[in-house]
């Protein structure tokens, strides 16, 4: 196994973010975020604000909820009308993530990518939780208020990506069937994560060299 993909998906306030983060550090591995939407911008030629603002577009929208846009693995041409369509700027952050998943060991936080690269047999799917108090004082450490205005936002967060993921994928965010581990960075905490996402790559595929 010449590279091997983590893909993480998270509650908000779970620190998946910054487990992953210190994850690819350790391992010495690619690390990709937001990065992802500016390099689907370099590859369509498309504003890398569009793509941002995509997903702000969905959000307020009921359609979002009851309508379903599954990535079938195409992009749509420029010519098409449809080129600037949500649909088709999902489409180029997933032909981005494809790609990563051919290239080079990394993690890959969000952004469906345990669906995208669902056929993979080199990727490592996690899904990091925690309770919502535990979710909440974390927030707090990251500089919310706290109280039932930090609440909210983090259950709306949540239910956000929900909606994003069964948008474009038609499965359930959660559903414990699309990930090798689902792990409560709660009990654990970050560090304790981390190792047991490292001692599962390390039994799974125990020929991975990171510094190859």
């Amino acid at each position: 196994m010449d590279h091997i993909i983590i893909t993480i998906a998270r509650y908000y306030g779970s620190g998946g973010r910054a487990i992953g983060k210190d994850l690819a550090r350790e391992l010495g591995i690619g690390f990709y975020d937001r990065k992802i939407l500016q390099l689907a911008s370099d590859d369509s030629g498309i504003n890398e604000a569009l793509f941002a603002q995509a997903d702000e577009r969905l959000q307020g929208t009921r359609l979002f909820r009851i309508m379903r846009k599954v990535y079938d693995g195409t992009v749509i041409p420029p010519e098409n009308k449809d080129f600037l369509s949500n649909r088709n700027l999902f489409n180029y952050q997933a032909k981005v993530i494809r790609e990563l998943a051919q290239e080079e060991s990394c993690v890959i936080i969000g952004r469906c990518a345990n669906f995208v690269l669902k056929d993979y047999p080199n990727v490592v799917n996690v899904f990091i939780y925690a309770s919502p108090e535990y979710c909440l004082e974390q927030a707090k450490k990251r500089g919310a208020g706290g109280g039932r205005d930090t609440e909210k936002f983090i259950e709306e967060t949540n239910r956000y990506r929900g909606s994003y993921y069964k948008y474009y994928t038609g499965r359930e965010w959660n559903d414990v069937l699309g990930y090798d581990l689902c792990l409560n960075s709660g009990r654990l905490g970050f560090a304790g994560t981390a190792g047991v996402i490292r001692d599962y790559i390390r039994d799974r595929f125990p020929n991975w060299n990171p510094e190859q």
